[in-house]
């Protein structure tokens, strides 16, 4: 039996289709913009996808600039909560995406996991809300392709 990940982010936009878990570090940035990203591109297009975030070391809060860096371009993960990774969660996915070189996920159940080295502008100079529309531009056009091969596939 599969058991459903408990992160209140989980969002089901039909009965069946791809359980997709993004992970990062905190649970707090990137991995949360991946998944309302997910979550309201599945939604616009009508494709069955569950999605849910988590964090290796889940920490306490959003990243509030994260969450004004999505709201710019009109998703809201403002009532979103921090979920700390388990294998059970792993083990419910179909796809584990993890965000950046940080995040350290170890495959359980056969459950594939693919990891993003997202762009990190900081590492240009680029800092503040430049650097999160940067971020997120680069998640979106990630969570773009991975809907497209999604849809590929089915």
């Amino acid at each position: 039996m599969v058991t459903q990940p408990t992160d209140p982010t989980l969002v089901t936009t039909a009965t069946t289709g791809q359980r997709v878990l993004f992970v990062c570090v905190r649970n707090g940035g990137k991995s949360q913009m991946a998944a309302g990203l997910m979550r309201h591109a599945a939604e616009q297009q009508g494709l069955a996808v569950q999605v849910f975030s988590a964090g290796t070391e889940a920490g306490m809060k959003l990243n509030a600039q994260s969450v004004e860096s999505l709201a710019e371009v009109g998703v809201d993960i403002s009532t979103a909560r921090t979920h700390q990774l388990t294998d059970d969660d792993v083990r419910a996915a179909d796809l584990v995406v993890v965000l950046g070189g940080e995040a350290r996920v170890e495959p359980v159940g056969g459950t594939p996991v693919e990891v993003w080295e997202t762009d990190e502008p900081a590492t240009r100079g680029i800092e503040g809300m430049e650097r999160m529309r940067l971020v997120r531009d680069d998640i979106s056009r990630r969570v773009e392709d991975l809907l497209d091969r999604f849809q590929r596939a089915a």
